[in-house]
């Protein structure tokens, strides 16, 4: 349980990105040593920014953060830096001590232990000198919690730790945060993983700009904010019928004249502070539109031939418990792909999944024979086919080609909540589910005949999901799908499953 003192507290915080880009509006909460906390809100709303804040990476505009002195931080981002993505696992490893402690000191010893005792927990054992690169997105996922792990921290940050997690990392993740004796928050939109540790939760209102703070479990509080929410509705609906009502009565008195006026006046003025009782609802996480991917005309027949894959076959260490990486290896298949037909690769983090799709898209998988003339949209888990220095709406106008036109493209990009200041914005400073939002937005302008889904649900808010497992499902064109989330994957017919941990 949560001790008594508080390490980490924000008063009044201000912040915003750029100009007219607010984040936070007098925003405060504290936490306290031990507690294992759940940090909620709408895509995009700054949950992120508020750890940048807490790392200093950031700093607020006005109001204060205060934070225990000499109290070690780490924290385990969403995706591995792209400027990190050429460097080796020591390397990585060694840049998680450079300023790891508020007052700038840094005492490190045995770093290839600590590194090789640290993937024991992640359960994950690779030679240190791999290129992070080369690592599939479970693979890195596990080195990103790893590399916050090892500077064993007071206060643990993790920004959704469970993407691209297979379900034994989650259920070993889950376990490691129970278990870990001091204070962790999370970010997160995997809910029965939240609420599996979660004691208290602080949900970022993205319209409000401000931080509520509440005491339970994930459940519990997600139902006492709808709770909430209901009686501010029943307030706001008699306070308007009151307020309607006067309104009706002082219009009428106002045209009688005379010592009526006097009294439409008063009247009036109890309006004004009836109005000012209402409550400011707090507008519900909305959710993107219906939307369609239209398949590529005039295509038929086979789409795609795979004769071969090249796996990693996983093995087991009995002297460690972990899995040891080979190189990769060939395994023959027969795969026919026809242009309604969807194929569903399994297997566990690390034997290839990512690569595979990866070189099908861009025609270098041996044994792989696309027919001539298919269009592929391809959906990578890192979002790397995305141009990160050009803005959405130079992205979307691109994907639309000819067919561009400036009403619909807003139109296009408003159904994916894509509103006129984030089509300004770079898609390098969005937030990892809007980038994810912008790639489907693309997806559906491109009219792929071959789709290709790495993880397509990751970073996505899950009020998203169903609408987009919708989409993909009534998708008419050949698909190949990677994906860990067994709820959308229920969502979505498939005709043709792989499991490459079981190919010989």
């Amino acid at each position: 349980m949560a001790g008594d003192e508080i390490i980490l507290k924000f008063s009044d915080v201000y912040f915003e990105w750029g100009t007219n880009k607010p984040i936070l509006k007098g925003a405060s909460f504290s936490v306290r040593g031990g507690a294992k906390i759940t940090l909620m809100g709408q895509n995009g709303a700054g949950k992120s920014t508020i750890f940048q804040l807490i790392t200093g990476e950031s700093k607020a505009e006005s109001g204060a953060v205060n934070i225990n002195k000499n109290m070690t931080i780490a924290v385990a981002k969403q995706v591995i830096p792209r400027e990190d993505i050429k460097l080796s696992i020591t390397e990585f490893f060694g840049k998680c001590f450079k300023d790891s402690r508020s007052d700038g000191q840094e005492k490190v010893y045995n770093v290839d232990k600590k590194i090789t005792d640290v993937l024991k927990i992640v359960n994950l054992n690779i030679p240190h000198e791999r290129i992070i690169g080369t690592l599939s997105g479970g693979q890195q996922a596990r080195i990103l919690l790893a590399s916050a792990l090892i500077q064993n921290p007071d206060l643990l940050l993790l920004d959704e730790p469970t993407n691209n997690l297979d379900k034994a990392g989650i259920e070993h993740l889950t376990k490691f945060i129970i278990e870990y004796p001091k204070t962790c928050i999370v970010i997160s939109h995997d809910a029965d993983f939240l609420n599996a540790f979660t004691q208290g939760v602080l949900y970022l209102d993205i319209f409000s700009k401000k931080v509520e703070q509440y005491t339970g479990d994930y459940f519990t509080v997600v139902e006492e904010i709808k709770v909430q929410l209901e009686r501010e509705r029943m307030k706001n609906a008699r306070l308007e019928k009151d307020i309607s009502h006067r309104k009706e009565q002082a219009n009428f008195f106002a045209q009688k004249g005379g010592h009526l006026r006097d009294v439409s006046s008063k009247m009036r003025k109890k309006i004004d502070e009836l109005e000012d009782e209402v409550v400011e609802l707090r507008r519900e996480d909305k959710t993107i539109k219906a939307f369609n991917i239209p398949a590529q005309k005039d295509i038929g027949g086979v789409i795609l031939q795979l004769d071969s894959v090249a796996v990693v076959p996983p093995q087991r260490d009995p002297a460690r418990g972990g899995t040891i990486d080979h190189k990769f290896t060939s395994k023959k298949v027969n795969i026919s792909l026809n242009k309604h037909e969807r194929l569903l690769l399994v297997g566990p983090n690390g034997i290839g999944k990512t690569t595979l799709l990866e070189k099908l898209a861009s025609g270098h998988a041996k044994g792989e024979h696309i027919k001539a003339g298919v269009v592929i949209g391809y959906y990578r888990q890192d979002f790397s086919t995305l141009d990160f220095n050009a803005t959405v709406y130079q992205t979307l106008a691109k994907a639309m080609g000819d067919d561009s036109s400036e009403q619909g493209l807003r139109a296009h990009a408003a159904g994916f909540l894509l509103d006129a200041e984030i089509l300004k914005a770079k898609i390098g400073s969005l937030s990892e589910g809007q980038k994810g939002l912008v790639a489907f937005a693309k997806i559906a302008l491109e009219k792929p005949g071959l789709l290709i889904l790495d993880e397509p649900t990751n970073h996505i808010n899950f009020r998203h999901i169903p609408v987009i497992a919708d989409a993909i499902n009534n998708y008419n064109g050949a698909m190949i799908l990677v994906s860990h989330s067994k709820d959308f994957l229920e969502k979505i017919k498939v005709d043709i499953t792989v499991d490459l941990a079981l190919l010989k």
